[in-house]
């Protein structure tokens, strides 16, 4: 994925930032509901397997997969985890795409900031508050590369001053952030906002993308268009 560009406002800040934000949280989260023309027009463009990865996420989404969050998070990282991992230029023929959990199953792939996007609004139907999720810009040394990357995962808190456990596509293992000492936090959101690691009163160009996002995830779900320029 590309590293993040973030713009600082220079004068009255603080009111672009709260303009901003309201601005974000007015966006509603789409419903997760799969119609069945959905899943005709899956069908039809990516096949039956396609179409079966959808139903075992409904069927996920429609279970209660542990007795505590914790089972939860478990279930919901493994099943992301399983599709592999793909850049975005070679996938999606963009440079930095954000897909919707449909497209990242249908065409079984996906970058490091679908997987993230899919956990996290599968965990929000599983009735994960969503002030416990952040989608979180890290950057990532891999070691098997010798350098440093832009990356992201999920962080949930159990509480709000709690240290964050770590949902990571290129780690199955769920770590306290403390044991993740190959990411370092940059930022995270979530459908209520942003927070910035160490300095406030930044956005990102980059949360265009969520806006984007989750209007396309409305339209899938309303039967409208489903991927037309995808692989």
């Amino acid at each position: 994925m590309r590293a993040p560009r973030v713009t600082v406002p220079r004068r009255g800040g603080s009111l672009l930032l709260g303009l901003w934000l309201a601005a974000f949280m007015v966006l509603a989260e789409p419903t997760l509901e799969l119609t069945d023309k959905l899943l005709k027009d899956v069908t039809r463009q990516y096949g039956e397997e396609a179409k079966s990865r959808l139903l075992e996420w409904k069927k996920l989404m429609d279970s209660n997969p542990g007795t505590n969050e914790i089972d939860t998070l478990a279930t919901v990282n493994a099943f992301f985890n399983r599709i592999p991992q793909k850049d975005d230029s070679a996938h999606w023929g963009q440079e930095n795409y954000w897909a919707t959990p449909i497209e990242l199953l249908v065409t079984k792939g996906g970058d490091c900031e679908d997987f993230a996007i899919a956990k996290y609004f599968t965990l929000r139907r599983l009735g994960i508050a969503d002030d416990k999720l952040r989608i979180s810009y890290v950057k990532a040394f891999i070691p098997e590369q010798g350098k440093i990357q832009a990356h992201m995962v999920l962080s949930y808190y159990p509480l709000p001053s709690a240290e964050p456990l770590i949902l990571d596509n290129l780690n199955p293992a769920i770590l306290p952030a403390s044991q993740r000492r190959d990411l370092m936090p940059i930022y995270g959101f979530n459908g209520a906002g942003l927070w910035r690691a160490k300095e406030r009163g930044r956005t990102s160009n980059d949360l265009g993308l969520w806006r984007e996002l989750l209007t396309r995830m409305q339209h899938e779900l309303d039967g409208d268009t489903l991927g037309a320029h995808l692989p």
